[in-house]
């Protein structure tokens, strides 16, 4: 299968797309864990009366007039949040949607991923061969092509299953609801500290060496961008997290350090002794609580930080996976964690449906969600003062218990 990959190519792709008929499918494969960028390295499509065309986006930089053609068709995909970004950056940005992913989540199927939805539904077998493969890589072989091309071809027959299957169980305007809020809500979050997803970071325990940890991991991701190179194939996360725990004395200890390892550990080692002096001289130490970047706290601390707010998430919480059993699909999906926890954490004073609706519309809830599960939500927070004093009454007694004669005779 021919890539298209030149300016007269694309002009005929482009026509013939825009003869074809319904909806399009679209794919793109990225060189993820190869290089830094998230870049879009082929973009597949196909539509009925029309075929399949590999596009090579690369010599275009744009495929604005592919868009176009094309815009106001809905287009099909697989997992739509993670191709929409690096589609975007080369101005291919559709107005209606369809994500097989998604769908299947909402059926409640067991296992969502294209080749065992592909299976389910249409009993083919899809092999997943070349899904982490180096896409970046030129020329691109026949096998990979043949890969990527099947990764459309079936993906309109999945849709109009899976749509008959939507509507029968009454979750079409769910689904719909989903979809449009993909194209609208924001899908690459910045995070506030991103060297705090540094595998290993848990192992260090004075600021010191999180301030050193921090200053590496920028040191790579600086270098990993010039080169546009994957960072873990410069120097692992392991490599740095031993760097900082060890806190070499000099670029000797550094280099004798077994565990610091990684194709650029020793050829570029004055950049990450470098790194670590800054981190050993800097006088802002980070904190070792880590912030949910939204205002509260992680999680994980409630129990300690703040018990009543831990007690009501875990209230909420089963409430919804009861919920989730009744609607037939995971309980992430008919609440995201990060809402469910805000609404736990900052509830409203008098926690009714209407209140609790109008927190969830504003952290973004659908509105088919804020319809599920405001009334759930409101009652498990009215419910959790009388919980945790009937959990204290019940710890009491026991205590009383435990220390009573009678108990110990016995």
């Amino acid at each position: 299968m021919a890539v298209v990959d030149t300016g007269p190519l694309l002009e005929h792709a482009i026509r013939r797309l825009g003869q074809g008929i319904g909806p399009v499918a679209v794919d793109a494969e990225r060189a993820s864990g190869f290089r830094y960028s998230d870049r879009a390295y082929l973009v597949q499509f196909y539509r009925r009366g029309a075929g399949t065309f590999l596009i090579d986006p690369i010599p275009f930089g744009s495929l604005g007039d592919l868009g176009d053609v094309i815009g106001d068709e809905e287009w099909v995909f697989h997992a739509a949040t993670q191709d929409l970004p690096c589609l975007r950056e080369i101005d291919l940005d559709p107005e209606r949607i369809f994500d097989t992913e998604l769908g299947a989540r909402l059926l409640g199927m067991e296992r969502v991923g294209l080749g065992a939805v592909v299976e389910e539904l249409l009993g083919v077998h899809l092999a997943k061969a070349h899904s982490a493969a180096d896409w970046s890589k030129r020329p691109l072989p026949r096998d990979w092509l043949e890969y990527a091309a099947l990764d459309v071809e079936l993906l309109l027959d999945v849709r109009d299953i899976m749509a008959e299957l939507l509507d029968e169980a009454g979750k079409a305007r769910i689904a719909e609801e989903e979809f449009d809020s993909i194209l609208t809500r924001e899908l690459q979050q910045k995070r506030e500290e991103p060297w705090r997803r540094l595998t290993g970071l848990s192992k260090l325990k004075t600021p010191r060496q999180l301030a050193v940890a921090r200053e590496l991991w920028h040191a790579r991701d600086e270098y990993a961008r010039q080169t546009d190179r994957a960072p873990g194939r410069i120097v692992p996360d392991r490599a740095l997290a031993a760097a900082a725990l060890a806190m070499p004395s000099s670029m000797g200890a550094l280099q004798a350090l077994r565990e610091f390892t990684g194709r650029e550990s020793r050829s570029q080692l004055p950049r990450w002794w470098a790194a670590i002096e800054r981190g050993r001289a800097t006088d802002e130490l980070p904190s070792r609580r880590v912030s949910s970047g939204n205002g509260m706290p992680s999680h994980r601390t409630w129990s300690q930080r703040d018990p009543d707010a831990d007690l009501r998430l875990k209230s909420v919480r089963a409430e919804l996976a009861e919920l989730a059993e009744v609607l037939h699909m995971p309980v992430e999906n008919v609440l995201t964690p990060d809402t469910l926890r805000r609404v736990c954490w900052s509830p409203p004073a008098d926690p009714t449906p209407e209140s609790v609706g109008a927190i969830l519309r504003e952290y973004g809830a659908r509105p088919w969600q804020v319809q599920a599960t405001a009334a759930v939500i409101a009652a498990a927070l009215r419910d959790a003062p009388a919980l945790a004093a009937t959990g204290s009454q019940e710890a009491e007694t026991a205590e009383r218990a435990a220390g009573s004669p009678t108990s110990s005779a016995e």
